[in-house]
């Protein structure tokens, strides 16, 4: 496989509180508008992201990460959403992180599942929401534990000065399977796409250093078609990765397109 790459223009910390709280939002006698973590600010997540639309908490959403994370800049997540039908659109958020919302995909003529990873400031829940082309978002999600920090530390580029030199930078490979796989190893998947962009996404929460970091993907296979759309911000984890699956084998070559909140151009060919 061959990857021509093209590349134009190229934390104080915050007190991270223990586990137990995330626990104790349930008995507090707050609102909690029936979320079945009990977290207060589901509210307000809910009003901010999701308005007056229809929502509901649903197991179908499966979302899979560690219960502790043992790196809170790299933690990894798998969603998975293939029992709900006809997939609009996923989201993923992180209640306690100080920049909730990770990502928005559309998986478009991708199977709706994702797999990335991502950074954690504090003990949270980590959603996925999933809008159905009926406009009824499903919500999933899964507790993480964390000793925090991941949000407001500069990642390892940042600290060794590596990032220039590796600054767009795209490697990937192509997946098939006889019979598939889902983000727990299992399902109706004939391939996965695993792409790696190189770029420090730091936050703006780190002392002195801005927010600088990747806003948009997109995958496209050999015949032009748009495959699939992502939108990414500060919280997805330095150098990110993401997997992504198919029905079927793409016609390749696949072209991976991008840009950052600097105006830097993402561009790749996987042969």
């Amino acid at each position: 496989m061959r990857i021509r790459v093209d590349r134009r223009g190229a934390c104080g910390l915050l007190l991270c509180a223990p586990w137990a709280a995330v626990a104790a939002d349930v008995d507090s006698g707050m609102s909690t508008d029936g979320d079945p973590f009990g977290s207060l600010q589901w509210p307000e997540l809910r009003r901010q992201y999701f308005g007056t639309a229809a929502l509901r908490f649903d197991t179908r959403v499966q979302v899979r990460a560690p219960s502790f994370a043992e790196d809170p800049m790299n933690v990894p997540v798998s969603i998975a959403a293939d029992r709900l039908g006809d997939v609009d659109a996923i989201v993923v958020i992180v209640d306690r992180n100080p920049i909730r919302k990770v990502l928005e995909y559309r998986p478009l003529m991708a199977l709706p599942r994702i797999a990335l990873r991502f950074k954690l400031e504090q003990a949270s829940p980590v959603r996925a929401a999933v809008r159905t082309k009926d406009g009824i978002w499903h919500v999933g999600g899964t507790l993480v534990d964390s000793a925090g920090g991941g949000c407001t530390v500069p990642g390892a580029s940042r600290r060794d000065g590596s990032w220039p030199s590796t600054l767009g930078r795209v490697s990937a490979r192509v997946f098939p399977h006889s019979s598939g796989i889902d983000a727990a190893g299992q399902g109706d998947g004939a391939a996965r796409v695993r792409v790696r962009v190189m770029h420090p996404m730091d936050t703006g929460l780190a002392n002195g250093i801005p927010a600088f970091h990747i806003t948009r993907l997109s995958l496209r296979d050999g015949q032009g078609r748009e495959l699939l759309q992502l939108s990414t911000f500060e919280p997805v984890s330095e150098n990110p990765v993401f997997s992504f699956d198919f029905a079927s084998l793409p016609a390749e070559p696949l072209r991976l397109d991008g840009v950052d909140n600097n105006g830097n151009r993402i561009a790749a060919t996987i042969d």
